[in-house]
């Protein structure tokens, strides 16, 4: 779709908004809005401050985990009551009201769908509907995000507080011009939203289909027409019938590291990284944000765990309990609340072990011990006595080989998809700040009947 531009504009003398339609108005925030407010959270330890889902007298409160997923929050993890809200002099923020992410996820915007109160991290913003729209004046708060340098603060993390927010500028067309591009952008970003929707449906797909070959070629190996038999393990069912099913403390050694948290340090000459499992991204271990420990500490960690090169990490608790990488990096550092499978430098072993470990076999196995109570930690002990099937060296070899070609493809088109979604958002993004800024003229752009 081709768009126009307004026959006249004049400058806002505005660094990132060079020009704005001649008649439009360039206004503060604070001129229109009729309230803001900010949020905050009681003390967590005092019972009667929070209630239960069934509590129907108390309140929903947002926080920023309750509006990062959502453009409109209609329910949140807690609820808050009267005691709470009075404990902090929290204010409720009728539905229909914008929220607004003022740390970490800075720059967010959700709508209210119902009335709530909301944690410290998060501004509420009542429009006044004389002077704005609600659709509009919100996608006008989206497309500053890509200029909040200009207005947030940073000593470690960048920031931003209510006096900066109401002193926004905001561009401002006449009010049916607003209900416009709001209604132009409600069409157009709902039909990119669900562009973006099938391809992450696309990965979904991908990742089950990538999940099922690796499965099939650790349980059954890669001749169909191999004789089977009762692998002895109900959920397992029958494998090759010259592979064997052992305890994978059969196949390498396995350790871990320390459980506890040793103090930081500035990273340093002297100093060592403490590698979590949140330093697993990409497949690959990444120090560049790990915390960094004494040389002392590390040195009494690693007797445990001396990991090396071309071994395999694991995370053992919280909500990526499997999550594993292959140690592809020769500098010496210690692991915290992670098992380490010792593979002697064996590329083989390193690399069926990991995909052992993502065929979906490690989940049915840590549902067994869970027995429907929460698992957050996997032992030691437990992690031992994981069940595998194995199989001739030659064998595992070539499944290994095949699996690496087929996860490649699979991998590619994953990251296609994930390309894509990025080119989505991108377009999304500018179309928003577009309109809004008058750079295109959506006003003649009517929503088509019964458009698909």
């Amino acid at each position: 779709m081709s768009f126009t531009s307004y026959q006249d504009y004049k400058s806002t003398y505005i660094d990132w908004l060079e020009k704005i339609p001649h008649h439009w108005e360039l206004k503060p925030l604070k001129y229109c809005i009729t309230r803001l407010g900010s949020g905050g959270t009681p003390e967590t330890k005092q019972p009667d401050y929070w209630a239960d889902e069934e509590d129907i007298d108390a309140l929903p409160w947002v926080s920023i985990g309750d509006m990062s997923s959502t453009e409109v929050v209609l329910q949140t993890q807690k609820k808050i009551t009267q005691k709470g809200l009075a404990s902090k002099g929290l204010e409720v923020f009728r539905a229909g009201s914008l929220l607004y992410s003022i740390y970490a996820s800075l720059g967010k915007v959700s709508t209210l769908g119902v009335d709530a109160a909301f944690n410290q991290a998060i501004l509420a913003i009542e429009p006044d509907l004389e002077k704005t729209t609600q659709g509009f004046l919100c996608y006008w708060l989206r497309s500053l995000e890509a200029h909040l340098d200009y207005y947030a603060s940073s000593n470690t993390q960048a920031n931003l507080n209510a006096a900066k927010v109401l002193s926004y500028p905001v561009a401002l067309p006449r009010h049916e011009e607003q209900q416009a591009i709001a209604s132009f952008l409600d069409r157009e970003t709902a039909k990119i939203d669900a562009l973006i929707a099938e391809q992450r449906r696309l990965i979904e797909l991908i990742q089950e289909k990538r999940q099922a070959v690796i499965s099939h070629a650790v349980t059954k190996g890669l001749n169909p027409n191999a004789p089977m038999k009762d692998s002895g393990v109900e959920w397992l069912g029958e494998v090759p019938e010259h592979w064997s099913v052992i305890g994978i403390k059969r196949l390498v050694e396995v350790k871990d590291g320390t459980h506890a948290t040793p103090e930081y340090v500035e990273p340093g000459p002297a100093s060592f990284p403490l590698i979590t499992s949140k330093d697993f991204i990409n497949n690959r271990i990444y120090f560049e944000d790990a915390k960094h420990i004494s040389a002392a500490d590390h040195a009494e960690i690693f007797k445990r765990s001396n990991t090396e090169e071309c071994e395999v990490l694991m995370s053992m608790i919280g909500g990526n309990i499997g999550k594993a990488v292959i140690v592809s990096d020769d500098r010496e550092f210690s692991i915290k609340n992670v098992a380490l499978f010792k593979t002697r430098g064996i590329s083989e072993i390193s690399r069926f072990l990991l995909y052992y470990l993502c065929s979906g076999l490690l989940e049915v196995q840590i549902d067994l011990l869970s027995r429907g109570g929460a698992q957050g930690f996997l032992g030691l002990g437990d992690i031992r006595n994981l069940v595998l099937a194995k199989m001739p060296n030659d064998e595992m070899k070539a499944i290994v080989a095949t699996l690496d070609h087929q996860t490649a493809a699979l991998n590619r088109l994953v990251t296609e998809a994930k390309q894509g979604i990025s080119l989505l958002e991108e377009r999304r993004s500018a179309l928003i700040s577009a309109a809004v800024t008058g750079q295109i003229d959506v006003r003649g752009l009517v929503p088509e009947t019964g458009e698909q």
